[in-house]
């Protein structure tokens, strides 16, 4: 019999005027990573799935910055987040 995993999700809110880096802004399993992807496509925020990323993620607790060691896989998906947003307005 194989265990069913857990659904996690995680959403990161950078203001380069206030915060040194990416800060953890909602994370959860099962329901509460529903309504996080939810919330995320109602408000066309673009969605990445990474489920290394989600793990480390996850430990984190709500508003705490990112770690040194995530600097270059979140500013990877800032890039994409960015492109995807760039797309958008010229459609």
């Amino acid at each position: 019999m194989s265990e069913k995993k857990t659904f996690q999700a995680a959403a990161l809110k950078y203001d380069r005027e206030k915060d040194a880096a990416p800060r953890v802004s909602a994370k959860g399993r099962g329901v509460i990573a529903e309504k996080i992807i939810e919330l995320a496509k109602k408000n066309d925020i673009p969605i990445k799935s990474d489920p290394a990323l989600i793990q480390i993620l996850s430990k984190l607790d709500i508003d705490d910055q990112i770690p040194v060691e995530l600097y270059k896989t979140v500013a990877e998906i800032l890039a994409f987040v960015y492109s995807v947003n760039s797309k958008r307005r010229e459609a």
